[in-house]
């Protein structure tokens, strides 16, 4: 974006008349100038940026909807399409299947649509050939389409044991049948090591991983991403942004400080991930035509954190380390014996105290097996919380989600 337009008064404006007209009119402004690499303006609404997918796949908006909330409604993904927002992320868990739902009933409505869109699900709760194909059927009819263009068969991997010689074999079936075109993962624990592993199997076409402003100064994440850049593989980042609820001196810093730079923090946090160009592109959770604007306007502000903004987020991360669950299940799983989903636990409550989601906290709570949830509140986590990267009082916290969750 120019000088000219105004980033202090963005989201001023947004809220006054909304990003559709601030945007048309710079649009037509700067209609010489294209938003991405091979994508031509077609209209006065600006698109989002694009990036390649891995090595050999096709141009992917940078920024992915998250459909972790998406409910009934054809209005979030109109809103989506129309800022060029054509990859989406969902799961069968989503929403108690709903999300997939409503997908399914967007595409029956307006069937061409579905070329345009660059369609991402998962084999939620599945562990073999039978499982994952099950899984891709009954997505497949949920949504109205006749394929998959990236498929996640593993659904929060933490070790690439996981990614069996069955499940390679299966994938490339279907891909042979057209029902799948990348196949791939999703993991929210041991995330550097099931990457860096994950680089050297030669089949695994695209990970989705959480990355955010806490791990882009972590050295194994970045030999991790490095890794799999080389290797070719598609890396996605979801998790970037938690939200700040303004309850400590901390992040209210944190708020006045990119407030007083003319963008949110969430935005900041946005621009912190897609300033690596090894990602292609961030998942984000949106629930809102509001929200959708907020992070369209991240994208299109082409302005780089400067210094004092990247050293606000490392000071926060510093500050606020201990309510922050890092992923690093290895170290809780040694420390603790017969429990080893403590990363869960906390991922669960993740989901419940920060995106609001009480039915996926639960969902993701009941599929720790049985006898481990039976023994969380009689677990000694004292050397856990010692070994802790991030001294989470990691006690306090499985009572919490416990007690909530259950």
């Amino acid at each position: 974006m120019s000088s000219e337009f105004n980033r202090r008064n963005f989201l001023k404006t947004i809220g006054v008349a909304g990003l559709g007209s601030v945007l048309a009119s710079k649009a037509k402004a700067d209609s010489n100038e294209p938003n991405a690499a091979g994508v031509k303006q077609q209209s006065e609404t600006p698109q989002v940026p694009t990036r390649k997918f891995g090595k050999s796949g096709p141009d992917v908006s940078a920024l992915s909807l998250g459909a972790i909330q998406l409910i009934d409604t054809p209005v979030i993904l109109t809103s989506s399409l129309k800022w060029g927002v054509t990859y989406w992320d969902t799961a069968p868990v989503y929403t108690g299947g709903n999300s997939e739902t409503c997908i399914g009933k967007y595409f029956a409505a307006n069937p061409d649509m579905r070329k345009k869109v660059f369609l991402a699900t998962k084999a939620s709760g599945a562990h073999d050939a039978a499982g994952l194909e099950e899984k891709l059927q009954a997505s497949m009819k949920k949504m109205n389409t006749d394929y998959i263009d990236v498929f996640y068969g593993v659904h929060g991997l933490n070790d690439v044991s996981q990614l069996t010689d069955e499940l390679k074999t299966w994938a490339e079936n279907a891909k042979k049948k057209g029902l799948i075109k990348y196949f791939g993962f999703t993991t929210h624990g041991n995330m550097a090591k099931s990457l860096f592993e994950a680089s050297k199997l030669g089949w695994v076409d695209a990970i989705l991983t959480t990355y955010n402003f806490r791990l882009t100064k972590d050295p194994m994440m970045q030999k991790a991403i490095d890794a799999c850049h080389k290797a070719g593989i598609a890396l996605t980042a979801m998790k970037t942004q938690k939200s700040v609820n303004v309850e400590t001196d901390e992040d209210k810093k944190l708020i006045e400080h990119f407030s007083a730079k003319g963008f949110s923090e969430g935005q900041a946090k946005i621009k912190a991930v897609m300033e690596d160009e090894r990602i292609a592109a961030v998942a984000v959770g949106m629930n809102s035509v509001a929200l959708i604007n907020e992070n369209v306007a991240a994208m299109l502000d082409k302005t780089k954190l400067a210094q004092d903004d990247k050293d606000a987020l490392a000071e926060y991360a510093s500050a606020t380390c201990s309510g922050y669950c890092a992923g690093c299940a290895h170290i809780c799983d040694a420390a603790v014996v017969g429990v080893s989903n403590i990363n869960d636990v906390m991922r669960s409550l993740m989901y419940h105290n920060s995106y609001g989601d009480t039915q996926l906290a639960k969902q993701t709570f009941a599929a720790i097996p049985a006898d481990v949830r039976a023994r969380l509140l009689t677990t000694d986590y004292r050397l856990a919380e010692q070994r802790c990267p991030q001294h989470m009082p990691i006690a306090r916290l499985v009572r919490q989600a416990t007690e909530i969750l259950a």
